[in-house]
């Protein structure tokens, strides 16, 4: 008479990591869906999102506890541990990189070329309500030097044109950096400055940003200056200072090109 053997249970922490973890996949999915149709408001996503890194923490947990116990009393699931230990994976793998951006850079979300006098950002009526009745707070003195000591890189562009051709060429640099103009101001009577304000989009949630460009008359050339700020949260992850630098060199392509 054949003896069958029992089959070997399957791990319980193994099967509930593969759902923890793709529920912490899906769930994002889902946010970042709604955030970038403006179906979420980026508060709201972003509250959502800590309790998903906290699902797909468990999933990590459990898929080490799985593995433990796996190897030390033998069992099935092991599949089921990797599946969920890899979908938490996808699902931190963008709030890991912030966190470690996080404990690199200083603490700022308003980041200048010119730390000493930064473009202003419209307080129009258009302008406001472009931004939803937003307006960027000044940055303090001392996140002003915070940022001088962080990104020595971010500096002004200069170039060799008029200011008509420098502000036709910030709007194209603008453009093909996916910028929305919200206001565009001519040169003053007073200070013979031009500015424009844009919105930007993040690149996860596509929430928006602000940036304003100012745009300065010199001897023979002309001078643009940007300034990028961030309405959520007090760090911006470097983010704001790439997004000045990108347009820099956006901006001297187009000269090149003209």
């Amino acid at each position: 008479m054949r003896r069958h053997l029992p089959p070997e249970p399957v791990s319980r922490a193994a099967i509930w990591s593969r759902r923890l973890g793709l529920l912490a996949a899906a769930a994002a999915a889902l946010i970042v869906a709604l955030a970038r149709l403006h179906k979420l408001d980026a508060g709201a996503a972003l509250a959502c999102f800590g309790v998903v890194i906290a699902v797909a923490l468990g999933a990590v947990f459990l898929f080490s506890v799985a593995c433990v116990s796996i190897w030390r009393w033998g069992g099935r699931g092991v599949g089921a541990a990797i599946y969920g230990f890899l979908f938490a994976a996808l699902t931190l793998a963008w709030p890991s990189y912030l966190a470690v951006e996080a404990l690199r850079l200083p603490v700022l979300s308003d980041i200048s070329t010119d730390v000493d006098d930064p473009p202003d950002f419209s307080h129009s009526h258009q302008a406001l309500k472009a931004r939803g009745g937003y307006s960027p707070p000044n940055p303090t003195a001392a996140e002003r030097s915070e940022q001088a000591a962080a990104y020595p890189d971010v500096k002004p562009v200069v170039i060799d044109v008029d200011l008509d051709e420098a502000v036709a060429l910030a709007l194209k640099a603008a453009a093909a950096r996916g910028w929305r103009v919200v206001e565009q101001r001519p040169a003053s009577a007073r200070s013979g400055d031009a500015h424009i304000d844009f919105l930007d989009r993040t690149l996860i949630l596509g929430t928006d940003e602000d940036v304003a460009v100012r745009v300065r008359p010199l001897a023979g050339q002309t001078r643009i200056d940007v300034r990028a700020a961030s309405r959520h949260g007090r760090h911006d992850f470097g983010f704001n200072a790439r997004r000045i630098k990108q347009f820099g060199e956006e901006l001297q392509t187009q000269e090149e090109q003209r």
